[in-house]
């Protein structure tokens, strides 16, 4: 992100970052044409997230690897996305219409998306998930349109 002077749209330079010790911080920003400045006010819960994300404010002299920050930041197994496979007499079973139905569900959600299906299914007495219990189950939890 980067911020603009909006009397003569030249990139603005970064200043200062202050955190005032009430879980708040703000950076400044100043127009190196016009010397416009502006400040920019984070409160407490958006200071959370800028530091857990590691965010550098005011930027870094370096340009920045594809998906630096993505592969930087996660952690995670080869497996993470494969079916986990649970009690077989606690969840219900799938069809192969059920299945391959699901199998278009984008991969990185699918899982998710899995078990709300099974968990609706448990809730409601059903062993068996067929698209018409998908169908009934998106109507349920107001999913239609997605």
């Amino acid at each position: 992100m980067k911020f603009l002077c909006i009397d003569c749209d030249t990139q603005m330079d970064y200043a200062e970052r202050r955190q005032p010790g009430d879980g708040t911080f703000s950076a400044a920003f100043g127009c190196p044409s016009c010397g416009h400045r502006i400040a920019m006010l984070a409160n407490p819960m958006e200071t959370r997230l800028v530091d857990s994300l590691g965010v550098e404010i005011g930027g870094r002299a370096l340009d920045p690897q594809p998906m630096e920050f993505v592969r930087g930041s996660v952690v995670g197994r080869g497996d993470a996305f494969d079916e986990i496979e649970g009690d077989s007499a606690t969840r219900p079973c799938w069809t192969p219409e059920s299945r391959e139905r699901l199998e278009r569900v984008p991969r990185f959600v699918r899982s998710m998306v899995r078990s709300i299906y099974n968990n609706w299914a448990v809730e409601h007495g059903i062993a068996e998930i067929t698209p018409s219990v998908m169908d009934e189950a998106r109507a349920d939890l107001g999913l239609e349109g997605m």
